[in-house]
């Protein structure tokens, strides 16, 4: 391979350290992904920080028989 052809490889700017930590997207995000979709985002939002959960989902998941709090895992 010759000097030019090399230096023609080690031009690629996108790297996988660049890459987004929620979908792994290097030129774009995903569809899904926590930095396009705003429900994705809430959702991912309550699972670390469960005092965010709005009341009209509280009220939904306590209807369901759901306990919706921090663990006690976590707050140790």
């Amino acid at each position: 391979m010759s000097d030019s052809t090399k230096a023609w490889f080690h031009c690629n700017r996108y790297s996988a350290q660049e890459a987004c930590e929620h979908c792994a997207g290097v030129i774009r995000h995903e569809p899904w992904c926590i930095a396009m979709d705003a429900s994705v985002a809430y959702a991912y939002q309550i699972i670390t920080q469960p005092e965010k959960l709005s009341v009209a989902d509280a009220l939904v998941l306590h209807a369901l028989g759901v306990v919706w709090e921090e663990s006690v895992e976590a707050a140790q």
